[in-house]
């Protein structure tokens, strides 16, 4: 029986987002440059990809490029970017194959415009796919999403939109970023890390939380299936009790 074998089909998550974390570390261990770590991360995403649209599941955000990132060394950064936009066009052909629709979330008006071109293509060319949808969060934070939210609420108190007296748990998701996408059952973090690290703070109230010393870019499949069967062991109980 291999790993895959063991998950059951019918107790699979609906929505898993991923913090990936561990490139830098991944390429220190190999003598190079940080950079190095984050190219060769894209087999890791590839994989979980894949991994995700055969085993059917709706929903993968990936944590991509948080609002913090942009605090790094600005040859980093650039090269980030550029990698962003190479592998956008490079790994078009495989959505299609595995019939994968993109999507991004965070604030993309502070990507460079080259990012943005190439996000808008992908997601045009994969937007009639019917299989995952694939997330992006993309100069993101989870205190940055709220913050917008609270903007947008604001704005329409004072234009008589909505009341005070309106707002609700409900009214507050319709102000998100991921406001049309479930919230998500399982978050896997790689690396050994255990934060959160200001991502999906909002949706991830219930959520399973999955750590693993795996450092991204040796993340495989059977790392995807393990935290899945890992999961599945779980009882969610949403705060009432097992009886």
């Amino acid at each position: 029986m291999t790993i895959k074998d063991r998950i059951t089909k019918n107790k699979l998550p609906e929505h898993i987002a991923v913090i990936m974390d561990g490139n830098g570390r991944w390429a220190r261990k190999k003598g190079n440059k940080r950079i190095f770590g984050h190219r060769n991360g894209i087999v890791a995403v590839r994989e979980t990809v894949e991994g995700c649209a055969e085993l059917g599941i709706k929903y993968l955000t990936l944590y991509a490029f948080s609002t913090e990132n942009w605090n790094r060394p600005k040859l980093e950064v650039d090269a980030l970017m550029s990698l962003l936009v190479t592998s956008l066009h490079n790994e078009n052909e495989t959505l299609m194959d595995n019939n994968v629709k993109l999507l991004v979330i965070g604030n993309i008006n502070s990507l460079p415009k080259d990012v943005k071109l190439q996000l808008k293509e992908t997601i045009k060319n994969t937007s009639l796919n019917t299989g995952l949808t694939l997330i992006l969060a993309l100069s993101y934070g989870g205190r940055w999403e709220i913050t917008e939210a609270v903007k947008l609420i604001a704005s329409d108190i004072m234009n008589k939109k909505i009341s005070i007296n309106d707002i609700k748990s409900d009214t507050i998701i319709g102000y998100l970023q991921t406001f049309n996408i479930p919230d998500p059952e399982l978050l896997i973090r790689t690396s050994g890390e255990f934060r959160i690290s200001n991502f999906l703070l909002w949706q991830i109230a219930y959520t399973e939380l999955y750590f693993t010393n795996t450092l991204w870019p040796d993340f495989r499949k059977n790392d995807l299936y393990l935290a899945l069967i890992d999961y599945q062991k779980r009882e969610r109980r949403f705060g009432k009790i097992t009886e």
